[in-house]
């Protein structure tokens, strides 16, 4: 919205400010982070009031787990709603990719929202049937992986790119938009089996956010995608400044967050922010990256699939608990001990999916 204060300048003046997504990228995270900061007690305050018992704890779970009974969950509100306000604010609103990643945000955040509402007034951890779930799921990453490809340069259009390859595409027709809409589904859900721990899931997702902005604001330059010799995908640029409202309320989050955590995220945060993961890697052509930067969330979902086929088969388990966050759990490994160093290792996985850029 404030980009349209660039019809004032005269091309000296502050106003020209506006024209650079650097600059808007910078207001976008402190707009973010300062909403964290003033709405993050009032809300919690109301989900306190409106929730009573708090989240359902599951009885299966870690022994640990019981004293966080009580405790109110919907707080990825605080995170949509200064990433929502931020970005309306900063970004160009005539940009389609950034209404791409809003759309799936907004829409996969309501889902858990749903789910959140369904658990916490009928106080159990079913929520919302998972078909229902994943069926609402597939038909919003379907729409938006159909919505990327019309924005998508003629020439890489249903086509998947391969990173460290140099000019290397696979064109796969039809079946990109399944494919995309595949990848959408598999980060919000991978992202939501991850938010298990105080501050577990937020800070790699602001982790593997900001390795895709930056890689969003390459691929959107013409003068970096030659360099580097990666894809040019006009547009896409403009991600960076939803990327900066993300890591902005994901910080203010993160106050409230931090064990013992005063709030949970709750699937209304970890479905929104892993789809805008997904939305992100798809605009931009770097699917097969996303898999490597959010390597962190591919193991969590994973321990699920491997612990669920594994049983059904031998009646056995092949971890202690699923996912895997809990199995270390069950070996006796502190909460904040898991906790870093799996922020350690979502770091390490981040530099890596930097590198393909360079590496061709």
């Amino acid at each position: 919205m404030l980009y349209w204060l660039t019809a004032l300048s005269d091309g000296g003046d502050f106003f020209n400010l506006f024209r650079y997504i650097t600059f808007r990228t910078g207001g976008a995270f402190l707009t973010a982070l300062i909403f964290g900061f003033l709405f993050g007690p009032p809300l919690i305050g109301v989900l306190r009031r409106r929730q009573g018992k708090g989240q359902p704890i599951r009885e299966d779970g870690p022994e640990g787990h019981v004293v966080k009974a009580g405790t109110p969950t919907m707080g990825g509100l605080l995170i949509v709603g200064a990433l929502l306000t931020s970005t309306l604010l900063w970004a160009r609103l005539d940009n389609p990719f950034v209404w791409l990643v809003l759309f799936v945000t907004v829409s996969f955040g309501l889902i858990g929202f749903a789910d959140d509402y369904a658990k916490v007034s009928r106080q159990n951890v079913s929520g919302v049937p998972g078909k229902l779930r994943l069926g609402l799921g597939f038909i919003i990453a379907g729409v938006a992986a159909y919505w990327a490809t019309m924005y998508h340069p003629e020439a890489l259009q249903n086509q998947l790119a391969l990173p460290i390859f140099k000019n290397t595409l696979i064109n796969l027709g039809v079946f990109f938009v399944p494919f995309a809409t595949i990848v959408i589904v598999g980060a919000a859900n991978a992202v939501n089996l991850t938010d298990g721990l105080d501050g577990l899931a937020i800070m790699p997702v602001m982790i593997a956010a900001g390795t895709l902005g930056v890689i969003a604001y390459a691929v959107g330059r013409v003068d970096f995608t030659e360099y580097l010799d990666v894809h040019y995908v006009p547009g896409t640029g403009e991600i960076l400044v939803f990327v900066a409202g993300l890591i902005g309320g994901g910080l203010g989050f993160l106050w409230y967050n931090a064990p013992p955590a005063a709030v949970f995220m709750g699937d209304t945060g970890s479905l929104a922010l892993g789809g805008a993961l997904g939305a992100i890697a798809v605009a931009t052509k770097h699917e097969i990256v996303l898999a490597i930067v959010g390597g962190l969330f591919v193991v969590e979902a994973l321990s699920v699939i491997i612990q669920v086929l594994y049983f059904k088969r031998t009646g056995k388990r092949v971890f202690l608990m699923a996912p895997i966050h809990h199995h270390y759990e069950k070996k006796g490994w502190a909460e904040p001990q898991i906790v870093i160093r799996f922020w350690i290792i979502s770091l390490i996985l981040a530099m890596i999916g930097l590198a393909t850029l360079k590496v061709r």
